[in-house]
């Protein structure tokens, strides 16, 4: 036996970025190992690698770099014999990455998953739809459901169009009988992600739209949670609102990045909606959905914004009181309509905006954590606390995986299962609760 397994191709799977990058690795992964290739843990024990690169934006696209310069190191140190490049990276900068990098052995496109079985397997994919056979990378309980690739947005500060294309959209039918395969397998929570999910469906022959694609994963048992994601302002549709007022799985809880308040950043980033339609979004969503909870991302620093713009998106955000904030600053990216823009925002200046918004941000987080305490919530336990003996992390109906809160608890929890907890102290950005027996 150690023989024979001496003698299967071991391959290592690197995905950086972000969660859509994720799923195109599980499909990768899903596919191989059903060619009967051992995916291994450990890079320094693999003959080939895989790395499924980033390249939204620049510290992104410099972090792809260094892992492949470090990865390729084990050529010398290592089994390694076959490294190979993915991803967004790889596809918007193919032809230079091929001279820049010689010790890549070969480069592909994002979803080239027929050419990259091709090389590592020798043989076609054995699988109808792979996505049914992916071999998750996330713990067990939950996973991302990608509804569609690309993008027919025209942010003028996003370079995703042009590494991932138009809008390519799968079929309610294909989704749902997804949602049942990774239900079986133990998922109880389902994330749907696309690079706009509000548009899902649009590109289709007859259209399809996202109420209907929703309220179909509502009912698909063994899931317990659905949680939405990247919903554009611009393309929220009001029907929605009703689905998840009804809905039995489908949480209260909508990613939905504005990138800024003021009118004048808005239009210049060509986002559709100016300051009062987003107020009046937010305001339809938060009458419309009992305890709905708002996350959304920002950028700062953008070609043209004044002290002016930045206060008006500091009022908006006092306003509107998001309960979940990220925030970048503006990096300039070649191809998009931003890049013809002067960048006249100076770095400092970038990120001592950034540091405002998120001392405002903690400001208003903590009060609203605070709130809760005293208060009993189901929480979906994902880690032991590797610091606390007895202490377990886990998250709410709020709270997504690895960007939101943290509850931690203490009791008895087990892993992937859920139970109730009563909050008794809160910090900004996580809750400290007791097992309710």
């Amino acid at each position: 036996m150690p023989e024979k397994i001496n003698q299967i191709k071991k391959v290592h799977i690197i995905s950086l970025g972000c969660v859509k990058n994720t799923v195109d690795s599980e499909i990768i992964a899903g596919g191989l190992e059903r060619a009967q290739m051992l995916l291994v843990d450990e890079p320094e024990t693999a003959d080939t690698i895989i790395i499924n690169t980033c390249g939204f934006i620049g510290p992104a696209r410099q972090e792809s770099v260094d892992v492949i310069l470090e990865t390729a190191e084990l050529k010398k140190t290592g089994q390694l014999k076959d490294l190979l490049v993915a991803g967004c990276l790889s596809a918007r900068y193919m032809d230079e990455l091929r001279v820049e990098l010689p010790e890549v052995d070969a480069f592909f496109k994002t979803e080239d998953f027929e050419n990259i079985f091709r090389h590592v397997a020798h043989r076609k994919h054995l699988a109808d739809d792979p996505e049914h056979l992916r071999k998750l990378m996330t713990p067990r309980h939950y996973a991302y459901l990608k509804i569609s690739e690309g993008c027919d947005n025209v942010c003028s500060f996003c370079s995703i169009p042009i590494m991932r294309g138009k809008q390519r959209s799968r079929t309610i039918e294909s989704l749902v009988e997804e949602a049942k395969s990774l239900a079986k397998r133990g998922v109880k929570e389902l994330m749907v992600i696309g690079q706009d999910t509000t548009t899902y469906g649009w590109d289709l022959q007859p259209k399809a739209y996202l109420h209907d694609l929703l309220a179909a994963l509502d009912e698909v048992d063994g899931l317990e949670w659905i949680r939405l994601h990247y919903a554009h302002p611009s393309h929220f549709s009001r029907k929605l609102i009703p689905v998840f007022a009804n809905a039995k799985r489908l949480v209260p809880y909508i990613d939905m990045p504005v990138q800024h308040g003021s009118t004048k950043m808005l239009t210049a980033m060509k986002r559709g909606l100016d300051n009062t339609g987003l107020r009046r979004l937010i305001l339809d969503i938060k009458a419309g959905i009992p305890d709905v909870r708002l996350r959304t991302s920002l950028v700062v620093g953008f070609p043209g914004e004044t002290d002016e713009d930045f206060d008006t998106l500091m009022d908006f955000l006092e306003e509107v009181q998001f309960d979940r904030v990220g925030v970048f600053t503006y990096s300039e990216e070649e191809g998009t309509t931003g890049a013809e823009l002067k960048d006249d925002v100076p770095e400092d200046v970038k990120i001592q905006r950034q540091d405002a918004i998120m001392n405002l941000q903690h400001q208003i987080a903590q009060e609203k954590n605070e709130s809760l305490i005293g208060q009993t919530f189901k929480v979906m336990i994902d880690h032991p606390d590797m610091e606390q003996p007895g202490v377990f992390v886990g998250r709410t109906q709020w709270d997504a995986p690895e960007i939101d809160n943290l509850v931690f608890v203490e009791g008895k929890a087990a892993v992937g299962e859920f139970c109730e907890v009563k909050i008794h102290s809160a910090g900004p950005y996580e809750l400290y609760g007791d097992m309710v027996l």
